[in-house]
């Protein structure tokens, strides 16, 4: 038991770093166009102030009780860990590294970005701690719709990237490559660190039927 928690506790916690990285890298490939969550927290930091990381914790509460209000259920605890800690993540990378001024390198820190995002996602909810607000209306949509991760992922961006433009968030080339990528590489990702973690764990556990590939 001790060990299955640690590696469980040890893929959130990571995944949630990687996930925060992701993120703001993409926020740095800005000129392209940034990812459509993120369109939304720079459009609502642009008009009402505070910082993107915590505009990402005020989305990420209102989900979460809009999730659990559908699914009448009270959300794991690193569902909550989630919105805080991506925040805070995001805020203390977007000071740790450096604008990035020239095309190419915009081009390459936005690929790696989406790439980077989207392993982070499939490596803190392997360990089915608690997926994280947005994950989680993610999942309960391809619960109630059948339809896979990557077209819900996709519609929600979409829709998000519209609202966040309304707000005077960059919308570019990188808005519709994160929107349309991300939830492809999570497809991947996913069932890949579930594997690795039954390998160090030592016995298979269960895993819940989220996904239709």
């Amino acid at each position: 038991m001790k060990r299955s928690l640690f590696y469980r506790w040890l893929f959130f916690i990571v995944g949630l770093v990687v996930l925060a990285l992701g993120f703001t890298m993409t926020i740095k490939g800005s000129k392209l166009g940034i990812g459509p969550w993120d369109v939304l927290h720079v459009g609502l930091y642009l008009n009402f102030g505070l910082t993107i990381g915590t505009w990402s914790v005020i989305a990420g509460f209102t989900l979460i009780a809009c999730t659990a209000f559908f699914t009448r259920k009270i959300p794991q605890v690193g569902t909550f860990l989630n919105m805080l800690l991506v925040g805070i993540f995001i805020d203390i990378f977007n000071f740790l590294i450096p604008d990035i001024q020239t095309l190419v390198g915009q081009i390459l820190i936005l690929s790696a970005g989406i790439v980077v995002s989207g392993y982070g996602v499939g490596l803190y909810v392997s360990p089915k701690i608690g997926a994280g607000p947005r994950d989680s209306l993610m999942m309960l949509l391809v619960n109630k719709t059948g339809l896979s991760i990557s077209v819900v992922r996709a519609g929600i961006e979409v829709g998000v990237a519209l609202l966040g433009w309304l707000l005077g968030g960059p919308v570019g080339i990188g808005t519709i490559a994160v929107a349309l990528l991300t939830g492809r590489i999570v497809q991947v990702s996913l069932p890949q660190f579930e594997k690795l973690l039954v390998t160090l764990i030592g016995k298979k556990e269960e895993v819940p039927p989220i996904l239709k590939i």
